[in-house]
């Protein structure tokens, strides 16, 4: 049993053949996959496709990259998706200091009043963090102690920040990053982090793992990505997949 927490099957990529793509998870072990929004109109169709199939569940909200368009009438919009039954969660959200397509004015006050929004409908929220370490952990610490939980999505810093995120109640998902030969930072973190607060994700279509590097990223692969990290930690592969699914549905609420 395997869980793909973060992955993106409403974008084009995926566009003439999510079906096969999707079989395919199913035979390889993955029983379950979070479809996650970027902007309004992403965040309709990740919840249409977790409305068309019982395994998808969907998140909702605005990708740093999209700050500069989320007004507060788009927002709102978002808040009336947030009701539905298979949105299980407010992201992807946060802060991208690398390539700032946002200013970083702009993409702190999305990301802020996005993680008040989140704990008013009672969501957790899965957080992008690029070169933007202490604002997003700073941002986060605010509220800890309040309603708000959720995992800091693609995890890329040191094992020191993931136990900082932990102690305030986050959890930590490692992508396909892990199975690179010079992922030393990310594979420290997989290996030592505490067990019930790791997920693992795909991010598809990006990031796909060794031994499928060249290919385009599909939620079959987080196999890969389990079978890494379950050899960083001299677990069982299953002991592993089981241990990470029951995280994803704890965190995000999954039947």
């Amino acid at each position: 049993m395997l869980i793909d927490s973060h992955a993106h099957l409403d974008m084009q990529d995926f566009s003439e053949d999510l079906e096969d793509v999707l079989q395919r998870a199913l035979n390889g072990g993955v029983t379950q996959i979070v479809t996650v929004g970027i902007d309004i109109s992403s965040s309709i169709r990740a919840l249409e496709l977790a409305n068309r199939y019982g395994f998808i569940f969907s998140s909702i909200g605005y990708h740093p990259h999209n700050a500069l368009d989320a007004d507060p009438g788009r927002l709102k919009e978002l808040g009336r998706l947030a009701r539905e039954e298979k949105v299980v969660a407010w992201g992807e959200i946060g802060l991208d200091f690398f390539r700032l397509l946002s200013p970083r004015e702009k993409q702190i006050e999305v990301f802020e009043r996005q993680v008040e929004m989140s704990a008013e409908f009672g969501l957790p929220i899965i957080v992008h963090d690029r070169n933007a370490h202490p604002e997003v952990l700073d941002i986060l610490r605010k509220r800890s102690g309040k309603s708000n939980k959720g995992v800091i999505h693609c995890f890329s810093g040191d094992y020191e920040l993931a136990m900082a995120f932990i102690d305030i109640g986050y959890y930590i998902s490692i992508p396909g990053t892990v199975t690179y030969n010079n992922s030393i930072k990310v594979q420290d973190v997989a290996c030592r982090v505490p067990i019930e607060r790791l997920l693992i994700e795909t991010d598809s279509p990006f990031l796909t793992p060794v031994p499928e590097r060249g290919k385009r990223n599909e939620p079959l692969f987080v196999k890969h990505t389990a079978a890494s990290i379950a050899r960083l930690r001299g677990m069982d592969f299953e002991d592993l997949a089981f241990r990470t699914s029951e995280n994803a549905k704890r965190l995000f609420g999954l039947k």
